[in-house]
């Protein structure tokens, strides 16, 4: 896929890898990833997959006035990373609503899980209501995801 300019990482299948290194600043005083710098990690991967799929946040609020924010955030820490270690965001659209996306988003250190996190996106205006998605945003997005079979488990 063909992304705008800046976007890091790419699009394998229904997943956008973006690859990472543990900088001095991202630690605490141990040497481990602090907590929050988890969330700045992810937030930059549901970013450049966006960017991959070419769409510009940026215009978009300039254009139509319209914001993509964190509705909420569930995230689960399994493994500390430490500093200088390679590690990627693994970002996967789960759903697409109306005026919300649900994504899920892993952090590893190779194959190694060290954070797990759910986010719901929601599309809003600059008075911060919610407004429907644009349909290049629903259909970029859509177009990620994995077909649902019926009947599995």
């Amino acid at each position: 896929m063909s992304g705008i300019a800046g976007m890091q990482g790419e699009i394998c299948g229904d997943v956008h890898v973006l690859p990472l290194v543990v900088y001095w600043e991202d630690t605490d005083g141990g040497g481990i990833v602090y907590f929050a710098n988890y969330l700045k990690f992810c937030e930059r991967g549901r970013s450049d997959l966006l960017r991959g799929l070419g769409i510009d946040q940026r215009e978009m609020l300039e254009r139509t006035g319209l914001a993509l924010v964190v509705r909420d955030c569930a995230i689960e820490y399994l493994k500390p990373a430490r500093l200088d270690d390679g590690i990627a965001v693994h970002s996967r659209v789960l759903e697409v609503g109306g005026a919300t996306v649900r994504a899920e988003q892993i952090v590893r250190r190779g194959a190694e899980e060290l954070v797990r996190s759910q986010v719901r996106i929601a599309c809003v205006d600059r008075g911060g209501r919610p407004r429907r998605l644009p349909d290049a945003i629903r259909d970029g997005l859509s177009g990620l995801m994995q077909p649902k079979r019926v009947g599995t488990a």
